[in-house]
């Protein structure tokens, strides 16, 4: 059996669109991601928020909007995903994609060599579902915690996991990713009663 990269691959393909244009767009994105099915499209703009363009004012939320579009799609069971134009045409320079791709390829590496095929039963089609309705959750919290420096990170990291755990159909980093929403939940919103 082929090793699997797919962690790297994904930030390579980011890094690919950046390199063909002065600019990417949310659209093109997904465009190059589509074909890959779920996972890789809630992994990457969640990976986005992770990185220093999370800094970007508005960025996490937009990024947060994007994917729940995304999962309300696979909810509703769509193979192909459709965004609306004044989110697909959101864009960001390519020098900016560059240098997240550039920060992030290393912990993609260490991904790949670190997850995999393991109880893909837990990648299912059910699971995909409980994943979805934890997105969409995780994404509401978003936009309040950009009032806080860099808090929308905390609900974006476990949305990172769980799309990084259906990209790879690994069962464990699926539940590590279940437990981590839990968990960003009930720290967004101790986060967001306290401020």
């Amino acid at each position: 059996m082929a090793e699997m990269h797919e962690a790297t691959d994904l930030v390579d393909e980011m890094q690919d669109l950046g390199e063909q244009s002065d600019e990417v767009s949310v659209r093109d994105m997904v465009e190059a991601l589509g074909h890959r099915g779920f996972g890789p499209l809630i992994f990457v703009p969640a990976l986005v928020v992770v990185s220093p363009l999370g800094g970007i004012p508005g960025l996490p939320s937009l990024m947060a909007l994007v994917i729940v579009l995304i999962a309300v799609q696979i909810l509703v069971g769509r193979d192909h995903f459709w965004l609306p134009d004044w989110i697909g045409c959101r864009a960001v320079s390519d020098d900016k994609v560059d240098k997240a791709t550039r920060k992030i390829h290393a912990a993609a590496e260490w991904l790949d060599r670190h997850v995999g095929e393991r109880l893909p039963r837990f990648t299912g089609h059910f699971a995909q579902t409980l994943a979805a309705l934890a997105v969409i959750a995780l994404c509401i919290m978003v936009p309040p915690l950009e009032f806080l420096p860099f808090a929308a990170v905390i609900p974006m990291l476990a949305i990172a996991i769980i799309g990084l755990a259906v990209t790879v159909r690994d069962g464990v980093l699926m539940l590590v990713g279940l437990a981590a929403a839990v968990a960003a939940l009930i720290g967004g919103l101790y986060m967001l009663i306290s401020m």
